[in-house]
C-alpha cells in the first residue's frame, strides 16, 4: 500500500500535524505560471550588505562557492528561499541529514524535502514522465513543493526518508539557493530553519539561537511571503492532484494544475 506523508514547512501527509536546492537567469519558458509578484524575484536574494562577523554572510553570489564547499564537507547551512529561511545540507550525506534533525529537535519519522537547482534536475530524483508536458515548468521555480514517486531510477540514498516511496521536491524562485544546489552536484535536503513545532523564520534573527549549529547563515533580508511556507501538492497519481498543505500559493497552484487537465484526488489520505 502506498504510504502518504504530509511534507512539512518545506514538505508532508501521514503525520497528523504540519511539521514539516554557473549562474543562470530565471526564464520561465511556459506562460500561465506564477506571476513575478508571486515568487520572490532572484534579485531580491542578492542583498547588498557587508559581511557580518561570525557565521553570518549576505546571500550573494560572492559567497556561493563557500556555501557549496560547506555542503560538500557535510555541513549544515541556513539559506533564504522564496518562502521561508531553511536549513540545507547534502541530501546524500546521512551525517549532515541527522545533524538537521538534531538542530531542529525533530523526530526522524518526519520526512525531509529536497531542493534542486533546475526543473530538469527533478527527473534524476523522482518520477515525472506521467505528468502533463510543461506542468512542472509552470509550477516551478516557485513557492510550491511537488510530491512525486521516487522510483527505482532515483539517485537518492535509500536511507533518506526510509520506507517512503515519495519525495517532496522544491525549486525555489531564489537565485542563491539554486546556484548552490547546482554547484553541489546533488540535491539538498531542505527544511524550515526553526525548532520543530515553533514558528517558521522569515528573518535570520528569528532563529538566532540556532546559528551556532550552522557552518554559515546566509542573510537574504526579511522575506516578504509571510510564514505560510510553500504550497505542497501530491502529484504521484496519474491525472490527479491533492493539496497536502495550502501554503502561500494554493489558488495559483490549483489554477495551473487544472489548466493542465489534472483533477482533484478526493480519496482519503
Amino acid at each position: 500500500m502506498t504510504r502518504i506523508i504530509l511534507w512539512s514547512s518545506t514538505y508532508f501527509v501521514g503525520v497528523p500535524k504540519f511539521g514539516f536546492v554557473h549562474l543562470l537567469q530565471r526564464n520561465r519558458r511556459f506562460t500561465g505560471g506564477f506571476p513575478k509578484k508571486m515568487a520572490w524575484s532572484l534579485e531580491k536574494c542578492d542583498v547588498n550588505e557587508e559581511t557580518k562577523l561570525g557565521v553570518v554572510r549576505p546571500a550573494t553570489k560572492v559567497y556561493a562557492e563557500e556555501a557549496i564547499e560547506a555542503l560538500k564537507a557535510g555541513k549544515v547551512i541556513a539559506v533564504p528561499t522564496d518562502t521561508l529561511y531553511g536549513f540545507a545540507c547534502d541530501a546524500c550525506s546521512m551525517e549532515a541529514v541527522n545533524m538537521i534533525y538534531e538542530i531542529k529537535g525533530r523526530k526522524h519519522m518526519s520526512p525531509l524535502a529536497i531542493c534542486v537547482g533546475d526543473v530538469r534536475d527533478i527527473q534524476r530524483f523522482a518520477v515525472t514522465d506521467h505528468l502533463p508536458n510543461g506542468l512542472l515548468d509552470c509550477l516551478l521555480p516557485g513557492p510550491v513543493t511537488v510530491v512525486l514517486r521516487r522510483g527505482d531510477s532515483s539517485i537518492l540514498e535509500k536511507s533518506l526518508n526510509p520506507g517512503l516511496d515519495s519525495i517532496g521536491v522544491r525549486v525555489p524562485d531564489c537565485n542563491f539557493i539554486r546556484v548552490i544546489a547546482r554547484g553541489s552536484g546533488s540535491a539538498l535536503a531542505l527544511t524550515s530553519a526553526n525548532l520543530s513545532g515553533q514558528p517558521s523564520s522569515v528573518d535570520i534573527k528569528d532563529f538566532e539561537n540556532l546559528w551556532e549549529h550552522c557552518a554559515y547563515v546566509y542573510d537574504g533580508g526579511v522575506l516578504p511571503s509571510g510564514r505560510a511556507g510553500s504550497t505542497v501538492v501530491d502529484l504521484t497519481r496519474l491525472g490527479k492532484y491533492k493539496i497536502l498543505r495550502p501554503g502561500s500559493a494554493k489558488e495559483e497552484t490549483i489554477a495551473i494544475l487544472e489548466r493542465h487537465t489534472l483533477l482533484e484526488d478526493g480519496t482519503a489520505a
